[in-house]
């Protein structure tokens, strides 16, 4: 979601410097000579075009419904792709408390690695769920997937977190690697 709203802007960024350089260019034509009309854009031309429509025509009402459109997901976008903190338990009424998903991922990661057997994991987590991926050193993986559910469970449940979020583990084996 990150990268769509970073796109978005640089589009908008990109459009809105196309319209200032674009009018900066006019308003300098302009004052060189005056009367003559634009230099990159025909105003006559689109005024007279533009003096011969009217609201009630059916091209600018179509106009306006797709640029409420495009607003209304340009503004659902912009709501959903805030940071999405971990609330925690707050220690006073007028304290609130909050982790990033990064961080609770890289405690429950470091745990997960800690165990023996575990080659690599990665670890992904958000306030729903928390989702471990490690590969075993071993071509059994045995109880590895069992142990390593119980760790990161453990470790999510020793945070005072508001809601607990659910654990997934998938542990891979050397020989599944390839």
């Amino acid at each position: 979601m990150r990268f769509l709203v970073r796109l978005i802007t640089t589009l908008l960024g990109l459009a809105v410097a196309a319209a200032g350089a674009l009018l900066a260019i006019e308003a300098v034509a302009a004052l060189v000579r005056p009367g003559a009309g634009g230099l990159v854009v025909p105003w006559e031309r689109v005024h007279a075009a533009l003096s011969v429509v009217s609201w009630d025509d059916a091209p600018v009402r179509v106009s306006a419904a797709v640029l409420v459109v495009v607003g209304l997901l340009l503004l659902l976008i912009a709501t959903t792709s805030g940071r999405r903190d971990i609330r925690l338990h707050d220690p006073a009424p007028e304290v609130t408390v909050t982790t990033d998903p990064r961080s609770l991922a890289r405690l429950v990661g470091h745990q997960v690695r800690d165990q023996d057997g575990v080659a690599t994991a990665s670890v992904t987590a958000s306030a729903k769920r928390v989702q471990v991926r490690a590969s075993s050193q071993f071509r059994e993986a045995g109880d590895l997937r069992g142990r390593l559910t119980e760790t990161a469970e453990h470790a999510v449940q020793d945070l005072p977190l508001r809601s607990t979020p659910k654990v997934l583990v998938q542990v891979s084996t050397p020989k599944e690697r390839r």
